[in-house]
């Protein structure tokens, strides 16, 4: 198997999760699912498992907040979803600081993708929509945005997606 790496980008609810499992699906009959969020409450936990569910057997999943070059996915096919919570992560931890976050996700992300395997990226472009009140949303965002162009520059293929429509933004 060839490293690749494919970016699926758009807004919230734009269908990018469901077009990079169905993705993946087609591309292997067992695919890796690799969560990135923090569960932090009941309700959460149990959409969690929920999505688990929903997924199905043949889904291998994993979870890591932060450290995703400790998974070893080699051969695999992987969803990583989704890049705008693992940023989250960073920034949270990090207390906001915009510099060290981006260079510890930078760092993370050559070191996940020396790895020989199919990665398909989820992230949300939350650019797009109006400028943030707050001044540390606004960074965040600037964090998102920066962390995306760095993925999208080393993807093989970039998906924008559309109201549920997937749009080839790069594909080499």
């Amino acid at each position: 198997m060839k490293r690749k790496i494919i970016l699926v980008t758009g807004g919230q609810r734009s269908g990018k999760s469901r077009y990079a499992q169905e993705l993946a699906l087609r591309l292997a009959e067992d695919p890796v699912y690799l969560a990135t969020s923090r569960v932090w409450d009941d309700e959460f936990r149990e959409r969690v498992r929920r999505h688990q569910l929903d997924r199905g057997p043949q889904w291998t999943n994993l979870e890591e907040e932060k450290w995703i070059g400790k998974c070893d996915v080699r051969g695999r096919v992987v969803v990583i979803d989704c890049v705008t919570l693992w940023s989250t992560n960073f920034f949270f931890d990090n207390d906001s600081n915009v510099d060290k976050s981006l260079q510890e996700i930078k760092s993370e992300f050559d070191r996940f993708v020396e790895q020989e395997a199919t990665f398909i990226f989820v992230t949300n472009e939350i650019g797009m929509g109006g400028i943030a009140v707050d001044p540390v949303q606004r960074r965040f965002t600037d964090l998102q945005g920066w962390v995306n162009q760095y993925i999208g520059s080393k993807a093989n293929e970039v998906i924008l997606m559309v109201s549920g429509i997937a749009l080839s933004v790069k594909n080499e």
